[in-house]
């Protein structure tokens, strides 16, 4: 149905470009310049056909441009469609004006093609305008509040702070403690959240995998979260980048543009940011960063759960999670023991405590 609309649009356009700008092109013919040729219906039919030829070629291509154009539309913010339909309108009827102005000159070709230049330009233009400046205009159109003068004063006086971003990937939201880091005020800024990430989320939402369909619900949940706690600290970009087919790729460049900071725990990213002078946080790290401190030497009061992957070892666990590599600790296992720290493994993937039994006997639990 649309294809046939195109088309038929295409003819009544080739009819018109017929009838205005043929006649020109008959002067120069002299075979052309005869009352059987020289006609409207002859120059209305001659466009049509030229036309029809041409939407032959052009209609798949103004097909996808439309439906593309319909999918950014639909995930546009409502305020900059609004703001940039204003902005056009104002284009176009400034362009209406000037179109008007020069209908008055005796020259038929700026008299015709002006006016459609002038209201293709200025009302993107106009779009644009209206679309990049919204925060301005809503700020003009907003009544001041009481005090907004004494505000004012501090904020000539005071210099502007710039805005943070921090930039959230896919793994650092399904991951869930970015949401708890950000309840005990530690993380100041703006959360941005592209809408690449958002659609992999989603399409992990949706997946038929039972796993990725449970972490992808969990992630959007964090997400309602952070928004509900925020208060509206939390921004969805439209930045899509579609040269690139790589998420984080496009979380790279989306930085790099905003000025902003990647937040993940994939150790993969972390290193490929660094190395595009990308600046990164990883919550790996912060978690690393505030674990209590062991050192070798130290003494600790350790369930050995399982065996190690070498001979005799036993591994157990701190309430954090990180693992102890227990030497000889094999045949302790479901006991609690006294331990003493040998050495102590640190990276950005994780920490690994290695021990070894104090006084090879299990320990005493009291009470």
């Amino acid at each position: 149905m649309l294809r046939r609309i195109i088309q038929i649009l295409f003819l009544l356009i080739g009819a018109t470009v017929g009838i205005i700008f043929l006649p020109y092109v008959f002067e120069l013919i002299p075979f052309l310049d005869s009352p059987w040729v020289n006609n409207a219906i002859v120059e209305a039919l001659v466009g049509a056909v030229i036309f029809f030829f041409l939407s032959l070629l052009f209609t798949d291509s103004i097909i996808k441009f439309m439906k593309w154009m319909e999918e950014k539309l639909l995930h546009a913010p409502t305020p900059d469609l609004l703001f940039g339909t204003v902005g056009m309108i104002l284009g176009l009827v400034v362009a209406f004006l000037i179109g008007f102005a020069l209908s008055t000159i005796d020259i038929p070709l700026v008299a015709t093609a002006a006016p459609i230049v002038l209201s293709v330009v200025l009302g993107y233009l106009g779009f644009q305008v209206g679309f990049q400046k919204r925060e301005e205009m809503i700020a003009m159109l907003t009544p001041p509040r009481l005090g907004a003068s004494k505000k004012a004063e501090v904020e000539v006086e005071e210099p502007a702070l710039k805005v943070a971003y921090k930039l959230l990937d896919t793994s650092v939201i399904i991951d869930g403690r970015i949401a708890d880091i950000s309840a005990t005020g530690f993380m100041e800024g703006t959360f941005v959240v592209p809408q690449f990430v958002l659609s992999e989320l989603q399409h992990i939402a949706d997946s038929s995998d039972t796993l990725k369909r449970t972490r992808g619900r969990r992630g959007l949940d964090i997400l309602k979260r952070l928004q509900s706690e925020r208060e509206g600290a939390i921004m969805i970009t439209e930045e899509s980048f579609d040269e690139v087919s790589e998420v984080d790729l496009k979380l790279m460049r989306a930085a790099k543009k905003m000025g902003g900071q990647v937040v993940t725990n994939d150790f993969n990213l972390n290193k490929v940011c660094e190395l595009h002078n990308v600046p990164v946080l990883n919550i790996n790290d912060l978690a690393n960063a505030v674990k209590p401190v062991v050192i070798p030497g130290e003494d600790m009061h350790v369930v050995v759960i399982k065996d190690g992957k070498e001979q005799n070892q036993g591994v157990a666990y701190l309430d954090d999670g990180t693992m102890i590599v227990i030497e000889d600790g094999k045949g302790y296992i479901g006991q609690a023991i006294d331990v003493t720290v040998t050495s102590v493994l640190q990276t950005s993937a994780g920490r690994m405590i290695f021990a070894k039994p104090r006084d090879g006997r299990p320990a005493t639990m009291n009470g």
